[in-house]
């Protein structure tokens, strides 16, 4: 992870580090996990999740490969979401929230104290289930609100990013020509798609998705399932999704969720995607999947 103190340019690409210094490589998406250490862009050591004195998820070994999509399944109350925010440390805005374990990006722990939560977000994007766009801003400036936050820039760079953002959102053509006008003006699906520009303009390492089309028409589901396929080029991916038939169609691996009675989500199976659907290892999974529970 890049020292707080070390600002670099708005409008590129952040680098984090790993504890030896030098950057992990990124490996290429595939059918299926691999023990590369670069291929590895985020890991999670022994995570137990909690608030207060409930542990909302226990024990949880899993890593993250670049270049890839990661599904995270599991019936209601199972310690999805909540593993989600973990990784880039949206739950702390929760009171009494706290982990035990670790979370490394490209080997840095992102809950070492010298870590900046906010600039952390920079790294690790995240875009929530209903698309909130900032209400008072055009669409223009709610995709450079990051990239100002995080430095001064300039006004053509600022242009560029805009228009970089958008093209890799899918969104360009569509808003090219009203770029003054409010975020809040365009449809779900496309309001949902700004976020995820606003998401990328600050150049991110991996993009957190909590549900990101449960809330849109099958038109607006099947353009942003497209978008995550392209963005998959150049991003880690994690997205939570209760849909088994989307998690089938975007995902390399999967991860599945489920609780045990003292209702502390708890990883069951992670494994690719196919695997997890036609050949799980574990009878829970098989029953998840196949619609006998959840």
């Amino acid at each position: 992870m890049i020292p707080d103190t070390q600002q670099p340019p708005a409008g590129t690409a952040a680098q984090p580090v790993g504890t030896s210094g030098t950057r992990a490589a990124p490996g290429a998406a595939g059918d299926g996990p691999t023990t590369a250490a670069a291929d590895i862009k985020v890991e999670v050591r022994d995570l137990d999740v909690y608030y207060g004195t409930f542990r909302a998820v226990k024990g949880v070994n899993a890593s993250i490969r670049a270049r890839s999509v990661t599904a995270i399944i599991g019936p209601s109350g199972c310690g999805k979401s909540t593993f989600l925010r973990t990784l880039n440390r949206m739950h702390e805005l929760t009171p009494k929230a706290r982990v035990d374990g670790k979370v490394l990006l490209d080997g840095a722990d992102v809950y070492d104290p010298a870590v900046d939560p906010v600039r952390l977000r920079r790294y690790i994007g995240m875009v929530f289930q209903r698309p909130n766009p900032f209400p008072t801003m055009s669409i223009y400036d709610n995709v450079v609100a990051g990239v100002k936050l995080v430095g001064r820039a300039g006004r053509s760079e600022l242009d560029e990013t805009v228009e970089r953002s958008l093209k890799r959102a899918a969104l360009w053509d569509e808003v090219k020509d009203k770029l003054r006008q409010p975020g809040t003006s365009l449809s779900g699906g496309q309001q949902q798609r700004l976020c995820i520009a606003r998401a990328i303009a600050v150049e991110p390492e991996v993009i957190l998705m909590d549900e990101p089309a449960s809330a849109l028409d099958p038109v607006a589901t099947l353009r942003i399932e497209e978008l995550i396929a392209q963005l998959r080029e150049n991003y880690a991916i994690v997205i939570v999704t209760h849909n088994m038939q989307q998690a089938g169609r975007v995902s390399d691996e999967t991860a599945f969720f489920s609780m045990d009675e003292d209702r502390a989500g708890y990883l069951v199976e992670f494994g690719p995607t196919r695997e997890i659907f036609t050949n799980p290892r574990e009878r829970l999974t098989e029953d998840y999947v196949s619609g006998r529970f959840g």
